[in-house]
């Protein structure tokens, strides 16, 4: 399954600037996950009849162009999945009402998937947003365990909203204790690998520097690479086996951040 997760930035506008379909025309995914999708359901209408061949499935905030998330099934993978089913709940999470969980589950050549595409809170915006997003952290945390241990092939991918490490950030120094910087945000990402989630890329990556897959839009800072790697594809160490490749696109263009495309194979030996 070729697999992808983009911050479009609104759906909408980079329809209009023709990059969703350039992507999808040179990538062809299996699934497609988007964050930010910014629109209600009537604006997005439109977008079937424009990719029909793909089953298209939106989680919408309530706060108009705000957040929203969005997950594409190609209809060949489609027809070859059994119990094919949607989730846009995070159990307990804050947030709830801003559409930020698309899941799809399935199963596959006798193994069960469960793919998250999530877009998850900025928390800068007050101090009740910051306490917001680190409650968030941990119900995700809670349910990606929740999802691990009923027997499932757990893939996360989106928006983290978090750098880990001083690698995955232009200017480490600069942005230390910042959001998005943050120790408790950093320990999150800490406590997740200590329970066996897998930043899939930096284990495939671990001493690779200027790779990052957001930039301020404002300061033109895609063009001297000044920026973030914050958008992720998470899976547990015990179905590391399935994946085979992952890629930032950075080449791709229409949005402040780049896609990150994986390649997992549904038979792979599962070591849990």
């Amino acid at each position: 399954m070729n697999i992808i997760s983009w911050n479009v930035n609104g759906l909408r506008a980079v329809e209009r600037k023709g990059e969703l379909r350039k992507l999808i025309d040179s990538e062809q995914p299996d699934v497609l996950l988007m964050q930010e999708t910014k629109g209600n359901p009537d604006q997005l209408q439109p977008f079937l009849s424009a990719y029909p061949d793909y089953l298209q499935h939106y989680s919408s905030a309530e706060k108009k162009g705000y957040s929203g998330t969005s997950i594409w099934l190609h209809e060949q993978l489609a027809s070859r999945v059994d119990g094919l089913r949607f989730n846009d709940t995070i159990p307990d999470a804050p947030n709830a009402d801003e559409g930020r969980l698309c899941q799809l589950s399935f199963g596959l050549d006798g193994r069960s998937w469960d793919i998250l595409g999530i877009y998850f809170p900025n928390g800068g915006k007050s101090e009740q947003a910051w306490q917001e997003k680190l409650v968030f952290y941990d119900r995700t945390h809670d349910y990606m365990n929740r999802l691990k241990d009923a027997g499932g092939t757990v893939l996360v991918g989106g928006d983290m909203n978090v750098a880990h490490t001083e690698v995955d950030i232009a200017r480490p120094k600069e942005n230390d204790g910042k959001i998005g910087f943050h120790p408790r945000e950093r320990s999150w990402m800490d406590r997740l690998h200590a329970d066996g989630w897998i930043d899939t890329w930096r284990q495939r990556n671990p001493s690779a520097r200027d790779v990052y897959s957001w930039w301020h839009a404002m300061s033109k800072s895609r063009d001297r690479n000044i920026g973030w790697r914050i958008d992720y594809f998470l899976i547990h160490e015990t179905c590391l086996d399935t994946v085979s490749d992952i890629a930032y696109l950075n080449a791709q263009m229409g949005s402040d951040h780049c896609p990150v495309r994986i390649t997992v194979h549904p038979d792979a030996r599962d070591t849990g």
